[in-house]
C-alpha cells in the first residue's frame, strides 16, 4: 500500500514538474519532437513499402528526409499546434493535425515531384501516403497521451473547457494569465476587433480577429467566452454582445479593471452578461448638482423601502450624505435586509419603520418626529395579476395608501413629494394601472392646493417602465426557467416593454424630484420598447443554450407561448399624448404639460364613492369606480 502510494506521489511530483516547465521550453521539446516523429515516419513508410527494415540510405532519400520536417514544422506552427496546451487539448484537435499533416504532406509531394522532374531519383507513390498516416499517428498520438499523463489523478481540473477572452488590453493579459492554472477554464486565445493585434502573442497565447470567431470555436470546442473590453463605448460594446450572443456559447463578462484591487479577484470577478447589457441604451451620467440639491443634509423618508426600487433608492441616498435616512416598509424581512445591508455599508443615520402606508396615525407621526424635508413614495402593490385577483387591497393600499402618505406629508410640510408611478398608468387596462393613474392625480390635488397657498411644497410623480430585475418582473423569471433547463414562458412573442436598469431609475427618479415645480408628471426616456420574444431568445442565448425551434427542433430550451394574463396589454405607453411632453434640464427627463389638471371636485367625491365601495366590500363597484374617473379624466399629462 506505501509502495502504490510513493509510486503516486513520484508521478504526481513529475506531473507537476513537467507543468512548471516554462512555456517556451514545452515548445522547444514538441518541435524536437516532431522532428524526430517525422523522421521516423518517413523511415517507417519506405520500410513498410519496401518491406525490409534496413531500406538503403540515398543521398536523395536523406535530402527529402531534412526537407520533410523543415516543410512541416511551420505548418503546425500556423495551425496552432504549438500555441494549444496539451493538458487542455480538446478532442477536436485531431482534425487540426489531420490538416497540418495534410498541408506537410501535400508541400512535400510538390518537392518530391520537382527533384524528380530535375533528375534527383524516384519515390514510390505509396511512401507520402504512409508518411501522412504514420505521422499523423505519431503526432496526434504523442500529444494525447501527454495530455493523458498529465491529467492523471488530478480529478476535475482534467475536464476544464477551452474559452476564448474577447479583448486583447492589459485587463484582458492579466485576465489570461490569473486563468491559468485556476479554475475549471482555460484560455485557447484572444479576440479582439483591431487588425493591428492579429496574429501577435499576448500573454503567450494567439490573438486572433473577431470575424473568424465562429470557426475558432468549432476548431477547439469553447463553450464560453469572457468579455474584457469595458474600456470601449457602450453602442460597441452592445453590437459585439449581440453578435457573440448568437453564437450559442455562453457569454459572461469582467468588470473595469479599476474596479479591481490590484487584479487579486480578477478570476472571481468575471459575471454573468446582463440582459440591459443588449438593451442599446445610451448612458447619460447623472448631474451631481440635482442628487447634492435633493438629498445632503436632509432628512428622507422612503416608503416601500424594501422593494426594488424603494432599496435602490435607499441604497443612492445614504451615498449622498443625508443628515437622515427612514426606511418604511411593510415587510419585515424586506425591511431587516435593506437596514442591515446599509448599516454594514456605513451608511448615515438610519431609522428603519416596520408598518403600511395606510396606517394614518403611524406615518404621520413618523413624519412629524423626525422632521422630514424630503419623502420618495415607492410603496405600491404592482404585480399585475395579483392585483386583479385581489382588488380592493389594489385600491387600499395603491389609491388610499398614496392618500394617507401624500395628505400628512403636505399637513405636516414636508418640502419635496415625489411619487413612484408607472407606465400602466397611461390609459390603463388593469386594475394596477388605475389605481397608480388615481395616486397621480392625488398627486396632482395636492401640489395644486400647495400653489394656492404659495406654499414652498413641491408634490410630483415620475412614471417609467419596468426596470430589470425588479420584483416581479420577466427577466428574474427567465433567469430561473433558462436554469432549470426551459421552457421559457412568455404571454404573447410580440408584447414589447419599456425595460432600464434599477440604478438607473433610482438616479432619474432623484434627478426628477429636484427639478419638480409642483404638479408635475416626469416621464423617464426609456429608450425603445423590447419585444418580449426577442427578450427570452437573447437571454437563452446568453446562458451559451440554443433556442428550441423548427429549425432546432431536438435540443435547447424551448419558448413557450401561454397567452395573455387579465389586464395585461400587448404595448405600453408612457405618454397620453407624446406632444404635450416637454424638455428638462436633464436629456432623459421630460415633463408632463400639466395645464388641464383634473378638477378637485371630481377627485374628493371619487374617493368619498371608492371609499365608501372599500367599507361595504363591494369589489364589482370599487373596479367601476376606479375606471370611471379615468374614462373621463381630462388630464392628458
Amino acid at each position: 500500500m506505501n509502495e502504490n502510494f510513493n509510486q503516486h506521489a513520484l508521478l504526481q511530483n513529475l506531473r507537476d514538474r513537467v507543468i512548471r516547465i516554462p512555456r517556451i521550453w514545452k515548445r522547444a521539446v514538441m518541435i524536437a519532437f516532431d522532428i524526430f516523429a517525422l523522421l521516423f515516419a518517413l523511415w517507417g513508410s519506405y520500410a513498410l513499402r519496401l518491406a525490409e527494415w534496413t531500406p538503403d540510405i540515398t543521398t536523395e532519400r536523406l535530402t527529402l528526409a531534412a526537407v520533410a520536417p523543415v516543410v512541416a514544422i511551420p505548418v503546425f506552427a500556423r495551425t496552432g499546434l504549438y500555441r494549444s496546451v496539451t493538458r487542455y487539448l480538446p478532442e477536436a484537435t485531431i482534425w487540426m493535425i489531420l490538416k497540418a499533416m495534410l498541408i506537410a504532406t501535400a508541400g512535400w509531394v510538390i518537392i518530391i515531384f520537382l527533384m524528380e522532374m530535375a533528375g534527383q531519383g524516384i519515390v514510390p507513390r505509396s511512401v507520402p501516403f504512409l508518411y501522412f498516416i504514420l505521422g499523423t499517428a505519431l503526432i496526434g498520438g504523442a500529444r494525447f497521451l501527454a495530455k493523458w499523463f498529465l491529467n492523471a489523478g488530478r480529478g476535475m481540473r482534467s475536464q476544464a473547457e477551452p474559452i476564448f477572452i474577447y479583448g486583447a488590453g492589459p485587463s484582458a493579459a492579466q485576465l489570461a494569465r490569473a486563468l491559468r492554472g485556476h479554475g475549471n477554464r482555460h484560455v485557447v486565445g484572444l479576440i479582439d476587433d483591431d487588425p493591428s493585434t492579429h496574429g501577435r502573442d499576448i500573454a503567450g497565447y494567439r490573438v486572433f480577429p473577431s470575424r473568424d470567431l465562429q470557426s475558432l470555436i468549432q476548431r477547439y470546442g469553447a463553450k464560453e467566452i469572457v468579455l474584457s473590453m469595458s474600456s470601449i463605448p457602450a453602442e460597441a460594446r452592445q453590437q459585439v454582445i449581440g453578435r457573440v450572443a448568437a453564437l450559442h456559447v455562453k457569454v459572461r463578462s469582467l468588470p473595469d479593471i479599476s474596479d479591481l484591487v490590484d487584479g487579486r479577484y480578477i478570476v472571481n470577478q468575471i459575471r454573468e452578461i446582463e440582459i440591459d447589457e443588449l438593451l442599446g441604451r445610451s448612458f447619460v451620467p447623472p448631474d451631481k448638482r440635482l442628487l447634492a440639491e435633493a438629498l445632503s443634509e436632509k432628512t428622507i423618508m422612503v416608503t416601500g423601502a424594501g422593494g426594488s426600487i424603494g432599496s435602490e433608492l435607499c441604497r443612492l441616498i445614504a451615498r449622498w450624505n443625508p443628515k437622515t435616512l427612514i426606511l418604511f416598509e411593510a415587510s419585515e424581512f424586506a425591511l431587516y435586509r435593506i437596514e442591515q445591508e446599509l448599516s454594514l455599508a456605513g451608511a448615515p443615520l438610519i431609522i428603519p419603520v416596520l408598518g403600511s402606508v395606510t396606517d394614518d396615525r403611524l406615518v404621520r407621526r413618523t413624519i412629524r418626529k423626525h422632521h422630514v424635508d424630503v419623502l420618495y413614495h415607492a410603496a405600491a402593490h404592482k404585480h399585475v395579476p395579483l392585483v386583479e385577483a385581489n382588488i380592493l387591497e389594489g385600491i387600499r393600499n395603491n389609491v388610499f395608501g398614496t392618500l394617507t402618505v401624500a395628505k400628512a406629508a403636505a399637513e405636516e410640510n414636508v418640502k419635496s413629494f415625489v411619487l413612484i408611478s408607472s407606465d400602466k398608468a397611461v390609459r390603463p387596462t388593469n386594475v394596477m394601472g388605475a389605481t397608480k393613474r388615481w395616486a397621480e392625480l392625488v398627486v396632482r390635488q395636492f401640489a395644486k392646493d400647495s400653489q394656492a397657498k404659495r406654499s414652498n411644497q413641491t408634490f410630483c410623480a415620475v412614471r417609467f417602465g419596468n426596470v430589470i430585475g425588479s420584483n416581479g418582473s420577466v427577466v428574474p423569471l427567465f433567469k430561473e426557467q433558462i436554469a432549470k433547463g426551459g421552457p421559457v414562458t412568455i404571454t404573447d412573442p410580440e408584447m414589447t416593454r419599456y425595460f432600464m436598469s434599477i440604478p438607473e431609475a433610482a438616479e432619474l427618479i432623484v434627478q426628477a424630484g429636484a427639478l419638480s415645480q409642483g404638479g408635475d408628471v416626469f416621464l423617464l426616456d426609456m429608450g425603445e420598447p423590447v419585444r418580449i420574444g426577442d427578450l427570452a431568445e437573447n437571454m437563452i442565448r446568453l446562458a451559451g443554450f440554443d433556442v428550441r425551434g423548427i429549425d432546432n427542433p431536438d435540443s435547447g430550451i424551448a419558448v413557450k407561448v401561454i397567452g395573455k394574463r387579465p389586464g395585461e396589454k400587448l404595448f405600453e405607453e408612457l405618454f397620453y399624448d407624446r406632444g404635450n411632453a416637454r424638455p428638462t434640464r436633464h436629456p432623459k427627463i421630460m415633463r408632463a404639460d400639466s395645464n388641464s389638471a383634473a378638477r378637485r371636485h371630481d377627485i374628493e367625491a371619487s374617493l368619498r364613492e371608492l371609499e365608501g365601495a372599500l367599507q361595504r366590500e363591494d369589489e364589482d363597484t370599487a373596479k367601476a369606480l376606479l375606471f370611471a374617473l379615468i374614462a373621463s379624466d381630462c388630464d392628458r399629462g
